[in-house]
């Protein structure tokens, strides 16, 4: 192995690298070529050059001995380009462009100007070649140096993407099998996984569920799927990519993470953390993206019982997303009353059904005040005085309101089955978003 060479003055250095897959290993033949390819392409036009593939990852990179700004800085230490600037540069028409494209300088990303060159194989687009042009001294004579070694790129793009997307749809397809198949379909897709040594071994497994919750209602879009996948990826990666198996859906993304409580191995709540951290990370500057909250299932003793984890922990997740207060990370186990009524669809999401006074004063804005008195002595068992205190009401108020409360709803708060009938409702009314007073 060569020795590396100290940092040039007034540059930064970065050894050539191959692609660090997500299941680490040697290099593959494969990866070798292109290394090779994009040290003859640098060499050619005396500046450092990057390739990534489709999604914009980075799959290698020559030396670095010149200037380098942060965004390229980080997309080789952490082989991603972040969503934000994935963002900025499709809005530079990169994605359908059939020729080189010109970046400008971005000092809201801290981007220098580039040249893009795509690599497109007949109608496929297989990834981009990347050169940094500080002083905008690159020449279209250049850049018809550097692509005259761009059909060998094209070829080995092309094998390295078709294997890359087979071995990572087997494991897929396995993964997305656990989820929603048959028991002895999951059988058959967790014995594939591990004779194909994709995890370590059977065992507890515990599912979390990232959501994305974009603005305005909307689906999550190709950008914020692609953040979602990198944070996946990222706390997959710090689990250890053999310890666990991640899957991305249309608006959320599954870990799974596999192996007991073991000491020095982060458990379920650890790696929750971790993935709430990676989300706000890679969601940062989206503009589609409000929040993400992260939800966690319940273990469970063998990989083919993930389905159960899963559906708790993607439970917990619409839980938080329609109350915001429990926080980013909810765990199924601690959602109350709420692990009932979240399983509650179509009619049985009737307030009136449980309590019809109540459902009258949830129509009505003005009674605001009033439901959040009602809501507040009921979670307080009751509790006159602890109700008072939390609401920093004077007894006689208190009492003053739940007596307007009964009027209204016609109801007796003395009545235990009445105040559990308004407890459930109020409930209701918080997960289904017709009560959105102050919590």
């Amino acid at each position: 192995m060569r020795p590396d060479p100290p940092a040039p003055e007034g540059g930064q250095w970065l050894a050539a690298a191959p692609f660090e897959q997500l299941n680490q290993g040697e290099p593959t033949f494969m990866q070798g070529e292109l290394q090779r390819i994009v040290d003859a392409v640098a060499a050619r036009v005396g500046r450092p050059a990057l390739i990534e593939d489709r999604r914009q990852r980075v799959v290698v990179y020559s030396e670095h001995d010149g200037p380098m700004d942060e965004v390229r800085r980080m997309s080789i230490l952490r082989r991603q380009t972040t969503p934000e600037v994935i963002a900025w540069f499709r809005d530079m028409g990169v994605l359908t462009a059939r020729e080189p494209v010109r970046t400008p300088a971005y000092g809201d990303l801290d981007l220098l100007p580039r040249v893009c060159v795509p690599i497109w194989h007949d109608e496929l687009l297989l990834g981009f070649v990347w050169f940094i042009d500080v002083d905008e001294t690159m020449t279209d004579a250049d850049i018809a140096t550097a692509t005259s070694a761009f059909a060998d790129l094209s070829l080995a793009l092309y094998r390295e993407n078709l294997l890359g997307e087979l071995a990572s749809q087997r494991e897929t397809e396995a993964t997305r099998t656990l989820l929603v198949e048959s028991r002895q379909a999951r059988e058959h897709a967790a014995r594939a996984l591990l004779e194909e040594g994709r995890v370590a071994g059977d065992g507890p497994t515990t599912a979390l569920v990232a959501q994305l919750v974009a603005r305005d209602g909307a689906q999550p879009d190709e950008v914020a799927r692609i953040a979602l996948e990198q944070a996946l990826v990222t706390t997959r990666r710090w689990l250890g990519v053999r310890e666990s198996l991640h899957l991305v859906w249309h608006d959320h993304g599954v870990l799974l993470t596999l192996g007991g409580r073991v000491a020095g191995r982060p458990g379920p709540e650890a790696a929750a953390g971790h993935l709430d951290e990676a989300l706000r990370h890679a969601t940062r500057g989206l503009a589609t993206i409000d929040r993400t909250v992260t939800g966690i299932g319940e273990h469970r003793p063998r990989l083919l019982d993930a389905v159960q984890s899963y559906q708790e922990a993607a439970q917990a997740a619409r839980v938080a997303v329609q109350l915001p207060a429990l926080g980013r990370v909810v765990a199924w186990s601690n959602l109350g009353i709420y692990r009932v009524l979240s399983r509650l669809d179509g009619p049985q999401l009737d307030i009136a059904g449980v309590h019809p006074g109540l459902e009258r004063l949830l129509r009505d804005d003005s009674y605001q005040v009033l439901l959040e008195t009602l809501e507040a002595y009921l979670d307080l068992a009751g509790n006159a005085h602890a109700t008072a205190e939390r609401l920093r009401l004077h007894r006689t108020t208190l009492y003053y309101r739940l007596q307007r409360v009964e009027q209204l709803a016609q109801t007796d708060l003395k009545d235990g089955n009445e105040r559990l009938c308004l407890h459930l409702a109020m409930k209701l009314g918080r997960l289904t978003g017709h009560f959105r007073g102050a919590e």
